[in-house]
């Protein structure tokens, strides 16, 4: 038994070391970029395509990785992810020009991307109904763990400057993904739909009590699709009110300000007077505070749901902001509320969106398109994360600080309403319920109209 469960861990582990990858590579840039500045001469507009670059490529990974999944398996696609990681992270290290940098983090963000759209993906249909939005959530905590392991290097390596180091040590678990995923099984649910009950009754044995298999494998195979799914059923009027609900909090979880502190924090304390290695030490905090509200978060959500968490959330986040604009508007801010504003927010963001997203979009897409829907969803957000990356400093510049948080608080107001509104509730259900549930409701609708 105790066997049964450790190997279930290792599962939840490497499927979710992808997450890890993807905050380490997303949350490194941020001190790394202070040196790079200096090193490689970086005008406002290279210094823009350096952190925007992962983001142009998580937009085509996402947007291609989720087919590819649903083609050749969740397990192979993660072990291909994983050599992308590994590529370029080595690549980002050693390279010798802007060019090159800015080439290989646009090769890294495919991988980020990818990741983002098939790691929650795969461990949504790895766990039971009862734990999954724990499971599933351990994508974000690994996230927030890679976030919190970047700014400990960045700051290990702030006194000597040597970004390439800081970029360059992705290696390590990159390699660890993708030689873990090796010996990891494929989804059951993956399996089932494309005709090998056997193996997928395997792997349920591993993973679930023997009296729930048969009845999980019935409910899988009465939501599996008769033969190949043309890409158009995603535009479906079934499928648009769910990809109306998947782009809509995609879209929000990136416009509510969230990159702009993990990739600006030590730029805005710079710029409030801190030097650059206080201000990295700086971002730990916020590092740790993310992952230990993370853990939070993953306690919570099985217990008061998913939407309950991102509207707490909402409210936590646009008061952080709020307190920011005002107090930046009226007075000169000192670090020390800064930086608590910063902490503030990453508590509410981290327990919720930051977290729960990826559990819903995972959950609410149905089996026989399920990978290609995560992928056009997680396309949508890393399109908005690149509108907002890539704007913040222009509009910092135009607009001033004070102004951009208050927007961002706005928003956030904006998105709680969009969840009281659209976001249905999948705590305790399991996919094929939640599935049958949802499209009983469209086409109810459907005949109505």
């Amino acid at each position: 038994m105790k066997s049964k469960k450790g190997y279930i861990n290792l599962i939840y582990f490497f499927g979710a070391l992808g997450g890890l990858l993807f905050g380490y590579d997303t949350g490194v840039i941020s001190g790394a970029l202070l040196f790079i500045k200096e090193d490689l001469g970086l005008t406002p507009f290279l210094e823009g395509l350096v952190v925007s670059g992962v983001l142009i490529g998580a937009l085509v990974g996402a947007a291609f990785c989720g087919t590819f999944a649903d083609r050749v398996g969740r397990k192979k696609t993660i072990i291909w992810l994983g050599a992308l990681f590994s590529i370029g992270a080595v690549g980002t290290g050693l390279a010798g020009s802007v060019e090159m940098l800015i080439l290989f983090r646009i090769e890294l963000g495919v991988a980020v991307g990818g990741a983002s759209a098939i790691v929650p993906l795969y461990l949504s249909e790895m766990a039971p109904a009862a734990i999954r939005g724990r499971v599933a959530s351990m994508n974000t905590l690994m996230n927030a763990f890679g976030i919190l392991m970047a700014y400990l290097i960045n700051f290990a390596f702030s006194s000597s400057g040597r970004w390439d180091w800081m970029l360059l040590l992705a290696i390590v678990p990159s390699l660890l993904l993708m030689i873990g995923m090796l010996f990891m099984p494929e989804s059951p649910r993956w399996l089932l739909q494309n005709e090998r009950e056997a193996e997928a009754r395997k792997i349920l044995l591993l993973t679930r009590d023997a009296d729930k298999i048969e009845s999980e494998i019935r409910s899988i195979k009465e939501v599996r699709p008769e033969g190949k799914v043309p890409l158009s059923e995603l535009f479906s009027p079934l499928m648009c009110p769910l990809l109306f609900i998947g782009v809509g909090v995609a879209i929000f979880q990136q416009i509510i300000g969230t990159n702009t502190i993990i990739y600006y924090t030590p730029t805005i304390l710079t710029d409030s007077g801190m030097g650059s290695s206080s201000a990295i030490a700086g971002t730990i905090g916020i590092g740790i505070v993310n992952v230990l509200f993370t853990i939070i978060g993953i306690l919570l959500i099985d217990k008061i749901g998913r939407r309950m968490l991102m509207l707490i959330g909402n409210v936590g986040m646009s008061i952080a902001l709020g307190i920011l604009g005002v107090s930046t508007l009226f007075f000169q801010a000192p670090s020390w509320l800064l930086l608590g504003c910063l902490c503030l927010f990453m508590v509410a963001y981290s327990a919720s969106w930051g977290m729960v997203v990826w559990v819903v979009l995972a959950e609410i897409f149905p089996l026989k398109i399920r990978g290609t829907a995560m992928g056009f969803a997680s396309t949508s957000l890393w399109l908005a994360n690149i509108v907002v990356s890539l704007s913040f400093p222009v509009l910092l510049s135009s607009l001033g600080a004070s102004v951009l948080f208050l927007i961002y608080a706005t928003i956030g107001v904006a998105a709680f309403l969009f969840v009281l509104k659209f976001v249905p509730e999948t705590k305790g259900k399991t996919l094929e319920e939640i599935e049958e549930e949802i499209t009983s409701k469209r086409t109810k609708v459907s005949k109505v109209s």
